[in-house]
């Protein structure tokens, strides 16, 4: 099938602020949650009758559940600051993509309804009652923000619009305007344990088949077990992780890992998912119930650590959230972290000389590193602050012998969001995810012109595929992306070690 054919932006040889292009995006709207699929989550199966007073009210309860909303809508002085921080303006020029008018879309309405200033001289401060066609901006912007965090990186204030998306969706939600992705994604691991709705005997003879495609390659028995009672180790990962390139090459390489260090580990077909997408809707209570999967399937298969494959998000939920949405985990050892990132894990045992590594097997590559958003501006790793971004560079390091980083202000803490993340990674929104992939493909292709990159390696499942399924339309090789763990793969020595 063709490619739709969309607009691309120009890749230049600098980032320059884009002019401001009104609406520029405003046309990109994600499709609709379907009633059964919302009422399916616990949501209204369409927009309800009541809806501004029941969307006053649901930000109300929020403002009061979390108190950082609140300080978010009252602290903004419009300094912009954040105004071409934003990976959406910069690859669009639609000013409602800049973080501070995007917030506003919400603080408008915050200010009308639960400030007294915004009751008494609404006119004074920017406030707005809430109309249906500011419901639909919320919509339709709301859903254009990957909650990728950057632009708190630089305010002043440390203001997170990943928050008040996350606010204004779980509005959106409770008045029967879900979006379809994130929502069925969040069903499918409900019903089944992983975003793509695996069962058991799909998950079982998906890891037999690689099983079978690593022994032909390399003449090695590496098991890739499921629900083995008693492993030391649980592996949650995400479900791309089975099926799609690269990312299913990244499995094989943990696999080779825990095979050379010889760890009793399984994964679990009832929580095979290391995802979560309640995240993404702002939805605590759905983040829980993912959440407590994991918690169940450790506690059934009776393991003692759990390792977290490379995803962004999961490990932003595994490293931040994990202990308060499902814990406590002290059934867990000790001895270990938990949850404990599988970069963390493949770093300490190339320290300790656990694995034979030989990085000429990558030699054909000139590999860079894109940090991913949420491991970078939202978790860390290796207990030590900037291990997200060091352990993932010395593991590259170890493996090839040809590593250069993109320009330092698109990188490790200032780091471009792929364009996909959030929610963000379906069809319709396509346009948006081009414009957003602007700034990382302006920083690859300046190394690919200057130092010769062949490669970029990540360490996110949604990055992988955003980046694969979009290069194209750049007019680069998808192949060019890789796993972190498909460079182990290609560089690890079965049979040697064991």
């Amino acid at each position: 099938m063709a490619q739709k054919e969309y607009d691309v932006p120009v890749l230049e040889d600098h980032l320059p602020t884009p002019h401001l292009q009104r609406d520029a995006l405003a046309h990109v709207r994600s499709h609709p949650a379907k009633p059964e699929l919302q009422k399916a989550l616990g949501f209204p199966g369409e927009l309800v009758e009541d809806w501004e007073a029941k969307a006053v009210a649901k930000l109300g309860e929020l403002l009061q559940k979390h108190r950082s909303l609140r300080v978010y809508l009252d602290a903004c002085v419009k300094c912009g600051a954040c105004a071409d921080k934003c990976q959406f303006f910069l690859g669009s020029g639609d000013p409602k993509n800049m973080p501070v008018a995007r917030q506003d879309l919400l603080r408008q309405v915050y200010r009308k309804y639960f400030t007294a200033a915004g009751k008494i001289a609404p006119d004074l401060v920017g406030a707005k009652p809430l109309t249906r066609e500011m419901l639909d901006e919320w919509y339709v912007y709301y859903h254009q923000c990957s909650q990728c965090r950057r632009c708190s990186l630089f305010c002043p204030y440390g203001i997170d619009t990943a928050e008040i998306s996350m606010a204004a969706r779980e509005v959106l939600d409770h008045i029967g305007m879900g979006q379809k992705y994130t929502n069925e994604v969040i069903l499918k691991c409900h019903q089944l344990g992983n975003n793509l709705g695996l069962n058991p005997a799909a998950l079982r003879n998906t890891v037999e088949g690689l099983e079978e495609d690593i022994m032909d390659d390399t003449g090695v028995p590496v098991r890739l077990p499921v629900d083995e009672v008693g492993a030391d180790v649980l592996l949650v990962t995400p479900s791309a992780d089975f099926f799609a390139e690269p990312q299913v090459d990244g499995l094989i390489g943990y696999a080779k890992v825990f095979h050379q260090a010889g760890l009793s580990w399984t994964l679990s077909s009832y929580a095979s998912e290391a995802g979560n997408f309640g995240m993404f809707i702002g939805s605590y209570d759905h983040m829980q119930k993912l959440a407590v999967r994991i918690r169940k399937a450790a506690l059934d298969l009776g393991v003692k650590r759990i390792i977290v494959g490379e995803c962004g998000h999961a490990w932003r939920v595994a490293y931040s959230l994990l202990n308060t949405t499902s814990g406590p985990w002290d059934f867990l050892d000790p001895k270990y972290p938990h949850p404990q990132h599988i970069c963390e894990y493949t770093w300490d045992l190339i320290q300790k000389g656990g694995l034979n590594l030989d990085a000429t097997a990558n030699d054909d590559k000139v590999v860079t590193f894109h940090d991913s958003c949420n491991p970078a501006r939202a978790a860390g790793m290796g207990g030590y602050p900037g291990g997200q971004f060091d352990i993932p560079r010395n593991i590259i390091k170890t493996v090839c012998n040809k590593f250069v980083d993109m320009h330092p202000d698109t990188i490790r803490e200032k780091t471009f969001c792929c364009g996909g993340g959030g929610g963000l990674l379906t069809e319709e929104l396509m346009p948006v995810r081009i414009a957003g992939m602007k700034p990382r493909m302006q920083a690859l292709k300046q190394v690919m012109d200057e130092k010769g990159v062949t490669h970029m390696a990540a360490i996110c499942a949604i990055c992988k595929s955003q980046f694969t399924g979009v290069m194209p339309r750049y007019g680069m090789d998808p192949y060019m992306i890789v796993s972190l763990h498909q460079l182990v793969n290609n560089a690890i020595q079965l049979g040697t070690k064991e």
